[in-house]
């Protein structure tokens, strides 16, 4: 694999009408996980991903396998668990200003992942393992899980790749906060959000964040600034990607993971950094412009029709 994530991936129901969600009767369903949306992302752009994970053997586990699967993902290693279920959760979205989440995933079949779901091999033979904060909140053993997988990755010259991805309703702040800059120590690559960098360390001054970082012993960090590009920095270089315009913003949820795609698809490449980056700012923005967290996810195709937009007509005849 080029690159092996970790992570709990759920089934999303939304209200097909806006309004308090107790008074919908129709629903669409689709799936939704950080760590499934950026490997996805890398497998559209032609390149190996495998996902590590478990979930319920009933109908939802099923939905979501035959999906990510689908989409040409490797997922050998995922488990199947007879006694717990697939998370689920539910996305009210009262007028466009107010969205409510509401997560089943307590107990959840991903949440009881151990170390010992874990295929050391799979992970040595990977080039990237990529991780989010995300999957450390679900529950201890799958923090012990992650910090497991990173000392194979490094123990076996892979490099580890961390987006923070903080989700509050799942922990406690002074926790997460500790957890997360622990985790950043021992990744390569940290991609936080701006949003998070204050957090973590009290700035909006992506700067100042990025050093932060680089202190604790990340060797690449780079912030995303949403509309503004991003920020990156390492010991030798630094500098600001600008974004890409887009006309609509139809669904920023998912973005960042199609952000972490393309730079992850740049490194694989062979791409400087800032090339990297700006191939992340593009796949980002293209999520965005589309409702749903994968189907703005390009191929290779796409990719260079997006980025190269000024040198065609506005329907493609």
């Amino acid at each position: 694999m080029d690159v092996i994530s970790i992570g709990e991936t759920m089934v999303l129901l939304t209200p097909n009408t806006p309004g308090k969600m107790r008074y919908s009767n129709q629903f669409t369903s689709k799936i939704a996980g950080a760590e499934t949306n950026t490997l996805i992302g890398l497998a559209k752009l032609g390149h190996k991903a495998g996902w590590i994970s478990r979930l319920g053997r009933d109908e939802f586990g099923a939905q979501i396998l035959t999906s990510v699967r689908g989409e040409g993902v490797d997922i050998s290693r995922v488990a199947l668990d007879e006694n717990a279920p697939t998370g689920v959760f539910f996305k009210e979205i009262i007028n466009q200003d107010r969205v409510n989440i509401y997560y089943y995933r307590k107990n959840s079949a991903a949440s009881q992942l151990t170390p010992a779901d874990l295929d050391q091999e799979y992970i040595a033979q990977a080039k990237f393992l990529y991780i989010s904060g995300i999957t450390p909140a679900l529950s201890p053993s799958c923090r012990e899980t992650i910090f497991y997988a990173i000392e194979i990755a490094k123990g076996n010259g892979g490099r580890v790749v961390f987006d923070p991805n903080i989700r509050r309703k799942l922990w406690e702040d002074d926790e997460a906060r500790a957890t997360i800059l622990e985790i950043a120590g021992k990744s390569d690559i940290v991609l936080p959000g701006i949003g998070e960098c204050e957090f973590l360390f009290g700035t909006r001054d992506c700067e100042k964040a990025a050093r932060s970082l680089l202190a604790l012993g990340a060797e690449t960090v780079i912030v995303k600034l949403g509309e503004r590009g991003a920020y990156y920095s390492t010991a030798a270089e630094k500098g600001y990607i600008d974004s890409f315009t887009v006309k609509n913003v139809a669904d920023p949820v998912g973005a960042g993971d199609g952000f972490a795609a393309g730079v992850l698809s740049g490194f694989l490449d062979g791409l400087s950094i800032g090339e990297a980056v700006k191939r992340g700012c593009a796949i980002g923005a293209m999520v965005a412009t589309i409702n749903g967290d994968i189907e703005g996810l390009p191929d290779r195709i796409e990719l260079k029709q997006f980025t190269q937009s000024n040198l065609k007509d506005e329907v493609n005849r």
